[in-house]
C-alpha cells in the first residue's frame, strides 16, 4: 500500500510537516504502508516555512525597509538542490507591518521585496517563488524595481520617490543601472486574483480601501497607476495592464510580469509543483490532505481541493482530515476529495482543540483507526 500526505498545516497548533508526521505514524501502527510525506502551502502566510521544513530547506535573515521605510527583519528560505529562493512579499511589505491607524497608500512601499531579491541574486540565487499576499502598498512595484536598478523619473528627470504617491509624477523610466542578472533570473508568482492593473476592479478600487485609502484618495491612486502603467508598457513594449493578476499586490503583479518575465501562477498548483507531488502520485493508493477547517472555501481553489484534483488523475482516493468540519462542507466531495472526517474525539474548547499535543494524538488516533477500515 502506498500512501501520500499532503496536509496544510493546522495554523496555531501544527505546521504542516508536524501534522504530516502524526497521520504517518497512525497509519503505521494499523497498516504495512509505504509513507511519503509532502509539504502544503497554498502561497500565502506560512508558505516560506512549509517548504524550509518540508524539503529541508535554509532560512536566510535580513533587514529591509519596511512598508514605510523604517528597518525590519525578515526572511526567505533557499533550496539548494534548484538553487530556488522562496519569499512572501509581506516579509518586507506586508499589511500586518503598520498599526492600522498608519496605514496610507500613498506611502507605503515594496522596496523591501526588492532588497530580498537583491540579497537572494547577491548569493547566487536565480530561482525565485514568491507569494505576494497581503500588501499594505499601492505602488505598483516600483518600490521593488528601484530596489533593483530601475528608475522612476518625473518630466524633470529626478526620482518620483516612493509609495502610491509617486505613480502620477513618473515621465521616464531607465535600466541603465538595473542588475545584470536579472536577465538570468525565473520568477514564478503565487497568485490567485485576477485583478488587472486599473479601473472599478483594478489594484487600487478593490483592495485599495482595506489599506487605508478612502474615497478622496481612491480616483487620485487609480490616475497614478493607470499613468505609471501606460509608460511601462512603451518603455518595455508589452501590453500588460489588462493581464490577469497585474493588479495584484497594489500592482506588484505588474511589476513582475512587465519587468521581470515573472509567471503568475495559482499558488496551490506553483506549491504542489515545486514540492513534486505529482511525481510521488505514480501508483499511489491514498492521498491524505485536510487543513484546520474544512468547509465550502476548501473547494475553492485551496490546498486540499488541488492536492484531490492531482490525487483523481491518478486514481487514487483522497482522503481529508480537518480539526472541524463546516455544514457546507460537501462541497468538498464534489471538488475531488472522496471522503472528510473530523479528528477530535471527545468535547472539548477551542483552546483545548488546538493544543498542539491533543491535535497531534487526534491526526494519529483518527489515522490509524482509519486504516484499520481500509
Amino acid at each position: 500500500m502506498k500512501v501520500i500526505i499532503a496536509i496544510d498545516s493546522l495554523k496555531g497548533s501544527l505546521t504542516s510537516m508536524e501534522a504530516g508526521n502524526a497521520i504517518k505514524e497512525g497509519i503505521l501502527k494499523a497498516a504495512r504502508a509505504e509513507v511519503i510525506i509532502k509539504p502544503l502551502a497554498d502561497g500565502g502566510e506560512g508558505t516560506t516555512d512549509a517548504l524550509i521544513e518540508g524539503m529541508g530547506g535554509k532560512k536566510i535573515t535580513l533587514t529591509v525597509k519596511g512598508p514605510l521605510g523604517a528597518p525590519v527583519q525578515a526572511y526567505y528560505g533557499y533550496l539548494e538542490e534548484s538553487n530556488t529562493a522562496i519569499m512572501e512579499m509581506a516579509m518586507a511589505s506586508g499589511i500586518t507591518l503598520i498599526p492600522r491607524n498608519d496605514l496610507n497608500p500613498m506611502l507605503t512601499t515594496t522596496y523591501g521585496v526588492g532588497e530580498m531579491i537583491q540579497d537572494a541574486i547577491s548569493r547566487g540565487i536565480r530561482n525565485f517563488i514568491i507569494g505576494i499576499g497581503g500588501s499594505a502598498t499601492n505602488d505598483g512595484g516600483t518600490g521593488m524595481l528601484s530596489a533593483l536598478g530601475y528608475e522612476f523619473l518625473d518630466a524633470d528627470g529626478q526620482p518620483v520617490g516612493f509609495g502610491g504617491q509617486c505613480l502620477e509624477k513618473i515621465a521616464s523610466i531607465s535600466d541603465k543601472n538595473k542588475l545584470d542578472q536579472l536577465n538570468e533570473c525565473h520568477f514564478q508568482i503565487a497568485c490567485d486574483v485576477e485583478n488587472p492593473l486599473c479601473g472599478p476592479t483594478g489594484a487600487t478600487y478593490i483592495y485599495g480601501p482595506q489599506k487605508g485609502a478612502d474615497d478622496t484618495l481612491l480616483p487620485i491612486l487609480d490616475a497614478g497607476m493607470e499613468n505609471y502603467g501606460r509608460i511601462a508598457e512603451a518603455f518595455t513594449g508589452k501590453q500588460t495592464m489588462q493581464a490577469s493578476g497585474a493588479g495584484a499586490a497594489g500592482g506588484l503583479g505588474f511589476a513582475f510580469v512587465t519587468f521581470l518575465n515573472g509567471e503568475l501562477k495559482s499558488g496551490i498548483d506553483l506549491i504542489l509543483d515545486a514540492v513534486g507531488l505529482e511525481k510521488s502520485l505514480e501508483n499511489a493508493d491514498y492521498v491524505i490532505t485536510g487543513e484546520g477547517r474544512l468547509d465550502r472555501q476548501t473547494a475553492m481553489g485551496k490546498g486540499p481541493a488541488g492536492v484531490a484534483k492531482l490525487g483523481k488523475k491518478y486514481g487514487a482516493k483522497t482522503i481529508a482530515l480537518a480539526g472541524s468540519v463546516g455544514d457546507d462542507a460537501s462541497a468538498c466531495n464534489e471538488a475531488g476529495i472522496d471522503s472528510y472526517f473530523c479528528i477530535l474525539s471527545s468535547v472539548c474548547t477551542l483552546e483545548e482543540a488546538m493544543d498542539a499535543a491533543r491535535a497531534r494524538k487526534n491526526l494519529s488516533l483518527t489515522a490509524e483507526q482509519l486504516f484499520r477500515l481500509l
